[in-house]
């Protein structure tokens, strides 16, 4: 590798690791608290790592197929490149080692945050950050780290000549599919622990609080146990793998379409490969600087609470800027200031797109509080009123990814709409920079489960009124910054699906040049080698213009797939909270001295029906994620495939928008009302928002961020196949 500032990214990654394991370390040496508090923790940790392991076994079922269904593509048929099987396992194996490490520090820094929480706020804070950056940053350490370690290896490896501009877009392309087995895996962590989370959650509201009167978090529901180890699986291992995903997607996008656009200029060729390397390493560092930032003081209010958080975040965020300026002059690239642009457009898109999240989902803003005033109305109004905010939360994010997309399209062609392949080398930079500062954003949205955690623990250890006070004060921040985060996946999410699509391109021209088509003819009879053919003339060669109607019916196609993946995981929730419900009810039938206090629940059975259903529920969801791109492919070929694409991005990520915001709207009326406005708790409004609360679950925790892993999935799907889509459509 002869461009020096590459190797940023493994020092980077390094040092993210480090760091990661001096934040467990220091979580470790901390007071764990009573016995009681011991024993709930060790429950949660226990059930927790049961559900991992029942899914990893799933997925080295699943993996393996695959694994042999691609190996006899590439050696068998020769429809993939021979790389692909293996870097597809490595794809799911580090991803899902990503959210067992993320997962066992979460589970492990709740006691130690309730113990901390009995006399100090500033010290819980520190705990629960910290070790939500151990997240954070094991996701970037690991995702830049094997990126870098597998463009190096397959650079080595790769026969042909490296001062042929083909060379580095056969490289980088074949990087992508350890985009593929990453996806993969967040698709099972996210809709498998969305399924899990959401049925135990909905199955302790229901009954616990509706039927049976019982606070949050009380012992005696014998779903307790299941709904905290469910915070863990969702929203630790699962956003985990979903924004692991996008980070890898982004940066692996970046780098093949930056390799297409300087086909002709080696050695400017070299420095696009390495820009998002290169922007990915400097953020993990500055994130890491974040992470010390994050600090307040005893009795902080939740304002001031926020402050802390957004101090680390946004510090962050503006040395970023000011860092990639200097690496890109210093590495010297042209158009610098245009790629430098669309950096920063991507940092202000997600900044626009998170606080967009924060206004319709906090209690302290119209949005959530006009929800809150409906519910007295009854469950009915309450729930019009939600769908209602979330329909119209959707503008500001989608003007945020659309002008986005544009000016760092603009920014990075230098203003020339005709200069297509850097400005999509632009948008996915866009990608990289939204990114960039992951290893501290992620650490703001791990925080909030560790928060939560810690405050039922609280509750259930029987700890004083001060204590849970301060749980609460971190559980009522955590919930901003979960909701924050969910908008700012989502937003990540569309960006890199529009990068990978690109991408899509480019690894179509190579398979078509392995097929022996050397030549292009274009639809006014005028021809073009297929090794330098621009992207408008793939276009025009596959007819992709909405003229097309295989383009359009294909749209449509993709828009019906992105609905069709959520009403599935809304009904896979309902179906396993179903049988937590029977469950919870059976118990209390059974033994009257559970709600007398003088029983115990069987916790351990409710955490086992949400494990199993969990697993069970979302083998159909992830298989129309897999099988619809190769379907489409094969019947409509390439040109369908890209308009399917575009039809489920579309829809997907205005669908996920939704979802997202309404169930976070509902979740934070209910916590509001609880506070004592609107009649307060076990009022008739706070039942009412107890149903929009239900309702919402699956909404903001499974079908929502589900459809940023599916829309991202997908595109990499059609990447990997589609050397059977050029040699295999019936069109």
């Amino acid at each position: 590798m002869n461009e020096p500032l590459f190797w940023i990214a493994p020092i980077a990654s390094i040092l993210a690791l480090f760091f990661a394991w001096q934040f467990f370390r220091d979580m470790r040496g901390q007071d764990e608290g009573t016995e009681a508090m011991k024993r709930i923790g060790g429950l949660v940790r226990v059930g927790a790592m049961a559900y991992l392991r029942q899914q990893y076994r799933v997925m080295i079922v699943v993996y393996g197929g695959m694994a042999a269904l691609f190996t006899y593509l590439a050696f068998g048929l020769g429809v993939q490149s021979t790389w692909t099987p293996i870097t597809f396992i490595a794809g799911g194996f580090f991803s899902a080692l990503s959210g067992y490490f993320g997962m066992k520090t979460a589970t492990m820094a709740s006691t130690r945050t309730t113990a901390a929480a009995r006399s100090s706020l500033p010290q819980a804070l520190r705990i629960a950050f910290r070790s939500g950056a151990v997240m954070g940053l094991v996701v970037v350490g690991l995702g830049l780290g094997n990126l870098v370690l597998w463009f190096v290896v397959i650079d080595y490896f790769t026969p042909g000549n490296p001062s042929d501009g083909s060379y580095l877009v056969l490289v980088t392309t074949s990087v992508l599919s350890f985009g593929m087995g990453a996806s993969l895996a967040a698709l099972f962590a996210r809709v498998g622990g969305g399924i899990y989370t959401k049925a135990a959650d909905v199955g302790a509201d229901l009954v616990g609080k509706i039927e049976a009167g019982i606070p949050e978090d009380d012992p005696r529901n014998p779903a307790v146990i299941a709904d905290n180890v469910g915070d863990n699986v969702g929203d630790v291992a699962g956003m985990g793998a979903d924004l692991y995903e996008s980070y890898v997607g982004s940066i692996l996008a970046a780098a093949a379409l930056g390799a297409a656009a300087y086909t002709a200029d080696i050695g400017m060729q070299m420095k696009a490969v390495v820009a998002p390397f290169a922007i990915a390493g400097i953020g993990i560092i500055l994130s890491i600087l974040g992470v010390y930032l994050v600090k307040t003081r005893e009795g902080a209010s939740q304002k001031e609470l926020l402050r802390a958080l957004g101090k680390g975040v946004n510090t962050s965020a503006a040395l970023i800027v000011v860092a990639v300026a200097a690496v890109l002059a210093i590495m010297g690239l042209d158009n610098l200031w245009g790629i430098w642009g669309a950096v920063v457009v991507g940092l202000v898109a997600g900044i626009v797109i998170g606080q967009a999240t924060e206004y319709y989902t906090s209690p302290s803003y119209a949005p959530t509080r006009g929800i809150a005033s409906a519910a007295e109305g009854g469950p009915a109004t309450t729930i019009i009123a939600g769908i209602g905010a979330g329909m119209l939360s959707t503008v500001i994010p989608v003007m945020a990814v659309s002008v986005g997309t544009v000016l760092s399209f603009l920014f990075a062609a230098g203003f020339d709409v005709q200069n297509v392949s850097l400005g999509l080398y632009g948008v996915a930079i866009a990608a990289v920079g939204m990114l960039s500062t992951l290893g501290i954003t992620l650490a703001t949205d791990a925080y909030g489960p560790i928060a939560d955690n810690a405050g039922g623990n609280a509750e259930m250890s029987g700890l004083g009124p001060e204590v849970r006070a301060r749980t609460d004060a971190l559980d009522a921040l955590g919930n901003t910054t979960a909701a924050t985060g969910k908008g700012f996946a989502i937003g990540s999410a569309a960006l890199t699906a529009i990068a990978l699509t690109a991408s899509y391109m480019e690894v179509v021209r190579i398979e078509l040049i392995k097929a022996g088509q050397t030549v292009l003819t274009l639809p006014h009879g005028a021809s073009v080698d297929t090794a330098t053919a621009t992207l408008v003339d793939f276009m025009n060669y596959y007819n992709v213009t909405l003229l097309n109607p295989i383009v359009i019916g294909a749209l449509f196609l993709g828009a019906m797939v992105a609905f069709t993946f959520s009403g599935l995981t809304v009904q896979a929730v309902g179906r396993a909270a179903q049988a937590m419900v029977e469950e919870v009810r059976r118990q209390f039938r059974a033994d009257e001295g559970i709600l007398k206090g003088t029983s115990e629940p069987d916790y351990e059975r409710c955490v086992a029906i949400s494990t199993v259903g969990a697993q069970r529920e979302m083998v159909v969801p992830a298989l129309i994620a897999v099988i619809a791109p190769v379907a489409i492919g094969i019947l409509f070929g390439v040109s369908g495939t890209i308009g399917f694409l575009m039809g489920a991005m579309a829809a997907g990520f205005v669908l996920a928008v939704f979802l997202a915001n309404s169930g976070g709207a509902w979740d934070n009326a209910k916590k509001y009302i609880e506070e004592g406005h609107h009649g307060g708790k076990n009022s008739a409004a706070h039942r009412a928002s107890i149903i929009g609360d239900t309702i919402g679950d699956p909404f903001k925790d499974t079908s929502g961020p589900s459809l940023n892993i599916l829309i991202k999935l997908m595109s990499i799907v059609a990447i990997v196949m589609s050397g059977v889509t050029v040699s295999l459509s019936l069109i």
